[in-house]
């Protein structure tokens, strides 16, 4: 599988992984409602989610991460 596509999957993933915990804890703990809490989610998921990024270096592509839970850039497998 190209790497860039791992990267995309890798992204997806992690944000709805997110997305669907943060529209759950947003719905029950707090008072919004109607379209107020997906909006949320989004935004709390977007800001959270941990970006996956292919760059070809001179060994060959490699995806790297970057989170705002860690500190620098990482690169993942």
């Amino acid at each position: 599988m190209n790497k860039k596509v791992k990267a995309f999957l890798y992204n997806l993933i992690c944000f709805a992984i997110l997305f669907i915990l943060f529209r759950f804890l947003i719905d029950k703990y707090t008072n919004l409602t109607g379209l107020f809490i997906p909006v949320t989610a989004f935004v709390v998921g977007t800001l959270t989610a941990p970006k996956f990024q292919a760059v070809q270096t001179q060994d060959g592509e490699k995806i790297f991460m970057r989170w705002l839970l860690l500190k620098g850039i990482r690169e993942v497998g």
